[in-house]
């Protein structure tokens, strides 16, 4: 049975009690890794994992326990690029599934971005998450649950 791997640093709140109902449903094994606790309900399914502080040590730590065959729950591109490398399933808190045929493309705009705020252009952020992106979530999640779980 696949796993779910949930980067819960940047995971909003509503998106992370979409993924704790869903894995209780199903029955499905459910990982939040961050650099601090995450606030959880007692579960068989749904656990948290606080790893140390430092840089990319939560992605670092899902990629050494994540399977090929698993979903990761991110979007956090460099991340996502490495859980797909190891054959895995990535899909992002909006509903988008990442694959091997878009993620080159999105990391290579997430740093031209990143290369234009450094040099002082304003490019603003994401937007916010809206009701639309918890549909598409939740919508997207059940899916990938049906076919996987």
């Amino acid at each position: 049975m696949p796993s779910l791997w949930v980067d819960a640093d940047a995971c909003p709140r509503v998106a992370r009690d979409i993924i704790v109902r869903a894995a209780e449903r199903t029955a499905t094994p459910t990982w939040f890794v961050a650099n601090h606790a995450v606030p959880l309900p007692a579960s068989r399914w749904v656990k948290g994992l606080a790893v140390s502080h430092g840089f990319d040590a939560a992605d670092n730590e899902i990629v050494a326990r994540l399977a090929a065959g698993d979903l990761l729950i991110t979007s956090d591109l460099p991340l996502a690029m490495e859980a797909i490398d190891k054959g895995a399933a990535v899909m992002t808190t909006r509903g988008e599934i990442l694959d091997r045929s878009n993620i080159r493309a999105r990391v290579q705009m997430r740093d031209f971005m990143e290369t234009l705020r450094a040099s002082g252009e304003h490019t603003g952020g994401p937007r916010g998450y809206a009701d639309t992106d918890r549909r598409e979530f939740a919508n997207a999640l059940d899916r990938w649950l049906a076919k996987n779980a």
